[in-house]
């Protein structure tokens, strides 16, 4: 029956469009794969993430612009009472059911871009997931937010599966958000037209400081590094001399994606521009 309203949810959206065919099964893959939904939305402590709260919420981030906190999205959380087009505006706009704009750090650029499928998929997963009682609090901005993060979603096709560059970039972009994370940003946001990929943003926690790295094909990016390098990089944290790399790049959720869609990202990372280090 869930599976059947989300699909209707979908077909109403998208008006003229076919009808999606989201999954549990893919939505559970998504978020406990190359999504990595947890890696912001699960309690983490100093032995990692606790999973016995899987997806109950926790803050994110604190500095002067904000404090950032994901909430908890189990169906004991925030969205329980959410309707299926509910979530699915969150998820893809950053819209909340009052109106109101979810902040930063949800990457809404990038998440705007997923298929009718998959955020079908992924909010339907989420419906499964267990009650789990947690308040992590709200967040508190200190910055204006935007009234939206652009026009509204319409239709978006899901792209052919594959080891494909246009596959790997859907995976890299929409779905796993790499290219947010390792593009600069300036005080529009992330610099995509110029500097896609040329990593060079900073992320403070608790393991101190680590800066996002180059992902183009340049020398000073990956251009020296092979595929298994890359595929240990991305899934094992791992870096080529056999160091361990810092958070908060998900290595445990990535760990979970399919060999094949690994090596689209790694096919695609190897179609960039090649740009040296932002400055």
């Amino acid at each position: 029956m869930r599976h059947l309203t989300i699909s209707i949810v979908l077909s109403t959206l998208c008006a003229g469009s076919l009808a999606a065919d989201p999954s549990v099964e893919r939505g559970r893959y998504l978020v406990e794969g190359p999504a990595g939904c947890g890696n912001c939305h699960s309690p983490f402590g100093p032995e990692g993430f606790d999973m016995t709260r899987n997806l109950a919420g926790r803050l994110v981030e604190e500095n002067p612009a904000f404090k950032a906190i994901a909430p908890n999205i189990t169906s004991g959380g925030r969205v329980a009472g959410w309707s299926d087009a509910d979530l699915i505006r969150a998820i893809r706009e950053g819209i909340r059911p009052d109106g109101s704009v979810i902040g930063p750090p949800m990457p809404f650029l990038m998440y705007r871009g997923l298929s009718d499928d998959d955020v079908g998929s992924i909010a339907l997963y989420l419906r499964t997931i267990p009650a789990v009682e947690n308040d992590p609090g709200t967040s508190v901005y200190n910055i204006p937010l935007p009234p939206a993060w652009g026009p509204p979603v319409e239709r978006v096709a899901h792209p052919v599966e594959g080891v494909t560059v246009e596959y790997g970039a859907y995976l890299a972009g929409p779905v796993a958000h790499c290219m947010e994370c390792h593009t600069p940003m300036n005080e529009a946001g992330p610099m995509f037209e110029t500097h896609l990929g040329a990593g060079g943003f900073e992320f403070h926690g608790p393991w101190g400081t680590s800066v996002a790295a180059n992902l183009t094909p340049h020398e000073d990016g990956i251009a020296g590094y092979s595929d298994d390098q890359l595929r240990a990089m991305i899934t094992e944290g791992r870096h080529a001399d056999g160091s361990p790399m810092l958070p908060p790049m998900p290595f445990g959720y990535f760990a979970q994606m399919k060999p094949d869609d690994v090596s689209a990202i790694i096919l695609y990372l190897r179609s960039l521009a090649p740009l040296p280090d932002a400055d």
